[in-house]
């Protein structure tokens, strides 16, 4: 699931370079946004799932068992 991840954030990283969309305002989404907007809400929405799905897979399982055997430094 991890590679999954990865590739899925470099398809976003990809999708993101909208250079179809930089000279085209006429097709309206939904009547009133034009696409460049709502390309790019996409991308963010498709963002958003994407870091849920990283952090839900690819986030280490150890990291808190790993803070608390180590010595704080601050705590006295």
């Amino acid at each position: 699931m991890k590679k999954l991840v990865f590739v899925l954030v470099a398809v976003l990283a990809v999708l993101h370079q909208d250079f179809w969309w930089w000279h085209t305002y006429e097709p309206l989404v939904f009547g009133f946004i034009p696409v460049n907007l709502a390309h790019h809400v996409g991308i963010s929405i498709a963002s958003s799932v994407v870091a849920a799905l990283a952090v839900k897979y690819s986030w280490p399982t150890d990291v808190d068992e790993l803070d608390q055997s180590t010595d704080g430094g601050g705590s006295q």
